[in-house]
């Protein structure tokens, strides 16, 4: 037998070939959320520009609750943010999915609903124009926002500070003037 059959026949390649299938597997994820974010960073500028709330905040959200728009309710209902409502899936024939979530006419509509819901908050005037968004994540889980609570601040924590968001806050322009 030969030394490359004895070596490729047992544990060496089943572990090989996981690791091979992870490392593409996070290639492929790494993309898919840089491909997210380079789709949707001027939207949430655009929205951060206009209402005070840092892009972070909205991008991050946005990212955790999508799977950076990869969940059935990002692409079926443009639905980037986990709001409950109303949607029309249970009109369409032959349609296997329910969701309990509301549906949006595009994504851009999904992001300005979700900043209007903010805005209307009544700790909203205390942040507004203010780009830490720790101070936003606080008062979002106060808020009642996730019902998962500080998991869920250290999630969207965690997406703010791995892919870099923040940057984005240092181009608020916003002015309650």
């Amino acid at each position: 037998m030969s030394l490359n059959r004895k070596i490729c026949g047992g544990w060496f390649c089943a572990v090989l070939s996981i690791i091979l299938l992870f490392a593409g597997n996070t290639a492929f994820a790494q993309r898919s959320v840089t491909r997210y974010v380079d789709n949707h960073k001027e939207t949430a500028v655009k929205l951060m520009n206009e209402t005070g709330i840092p892009a972070s905040v909205i991008l991050g959200v946005a990212m955790l609750e999508s799977g950076s728009g990869t969940s059935r309710n990002a692409k079926l209902l443009h639905n980037h943010f986990g709001i409950v409502g109303k949607n029309k899936l249970h009109k369409v024939k032959g349609a296997t999915y329910r969701s309990k979530y509301k549906e949006f006419e595009s994504d851009a509509e999904s992001y300005k609903y979700f900043v209007r819901m903010l805005s209307r908050k009544k700790w909203f005037s205390k942040v507004k124009g203010k780009p830490e968004y720790q101070v936003w994540l606080k008062h979002m889980n106060h808020g009642g926002y996730s019902s998962a609570g500080q998991e869920w601040v250290k999630r969207v924590t965690a997406m703010i500070t791995k892919h870099k968001l923040y940057k984005l806050d240092e181009q608020m322009a916003y002015s309650s003037n």
